[in-house]
């Protein structure tokens, strides 16, 4: 079989070419938020609201509402919590952020073991992306539309925000909102990634591309643009494989990010580890006569 072969055989079928299309567009929009999750340092906070969308979406499920609305209401509903408990209380952001994700998951666990269903309510949790309908892709192209727009109208301010707060401040600019708008946003893209890999991987397509990125230039409008284009090129790897190799997609989508991570780490030519220490060696080594 030719390598054209290899390429073209999975898209005979209209649930692969989905899958592509629909992992494509969760990848642009959630790579891009990941710049300034890495910048502002709020990993942990995607990993916080990704895992609480879990009971919404149940008891979205339940009522038979859309999915994506109970996911929005307790992700906006996470932010809120850990921002309360912050504020009045002399806990600090990480143990909010533990406290508020872990119960809101555990929560989710439960309504999915007492919640009588036809469905297999397991995919919210690990992803069902060859199993995306049409209507899912439409839902999904909507929101990663209205947080893509969002991003790129407010690109500046975000990242003024990302690097300096206090700058912003004194411009007229108001960090509370921007901080606001950029958890808003986190939960907006958690539910279109929610639909593509699952609850548990979610965090992983937030953080991933944006963090090897960063390793990759230092400036961050070229951020903006490595990591959607590398975003979406593992994932479409992912997916290849997932055929082949006949695994979890979801999974291998997350796992081949997380290779292209791990070689960038070891070879970005001056961030990544080797890359860093061929330089130093050049610079010590004794100049020839």
């Amino acid at each position: 079989m030719s390598a054209l072969d290899l390429l073209l055989e999975p898209l005979q079928y209209d649930f692969m070419v989905r899958a592509l299309v629909t992992t494509a567009i969760a990848a642009v929009v959630c790579a891009l938020l990941s710049c300034w999750l890495v910048l502002v340092g709020w990993s942990l906070m995607g990993d916080a609201v990704s895992h609480a969308v879990l009971p919404g979406v149940v008891i979205a499920y339940v009522l038979g509402a859309p999915f994506a609305l109970g996911a929005l209401v307790f992700g906006f509903l996470a932010v809120a919590l850990i921002g309360a408990i912050r504020g009045t209380s002399r806990v600090k952001e990480d143990a909010a952020i533990g406290i508020v994700f872990t119960t809101l998951f555990a929560l989710g666990l439960v309504l999915i073991s007492v919640t009588p269903s036809q469905t297999d309510l397991n995919h919210i949790i690990f992803g069902n992306i060859l199993g995306v309908s049409d209507a899912d892709l439409v839902q999904i192209a909507v929101l990663a539309t209205i947080a893509f727009v969002i991003l790129v109208l407010k690109r500046r301010d975000l990242t003024l925000y990302a690097f300096d707060p206090m700058h912003a401040h004194a411009i007229g600019l108001s960090p509370r909102f921007l901080g606001a708008l950029l958890l808003g946003l986190l939960a907006l893209t958690a539910v279109v990634a929610l639909q593509v890999v699952g609850v548990i991987l979610v965090v992983a397509m937030l953080i991933i591309p944006g963090a090897t990125a960063y390793l990759l230039t230092d400036r961050f409008g070229r951020m903006l643009v490595i990591a959607p284009v590398l975003s979406v090129v593992c994932s479409v790897v992912g997916i290849y494989l997932s055929y082949w190799l006949d695994a979890a997609s979801g999974g291998l989508v997350v796992v081949v990010q997380g290779v292209a991570f791990a070689l960038v780490y070891l070879f970005a030519p001056r961030h990544g580890l080797l890359g860093k220490q061929l330089t130093a060696r050049r610079r010590t080594a004794p100049a020839r006569v």
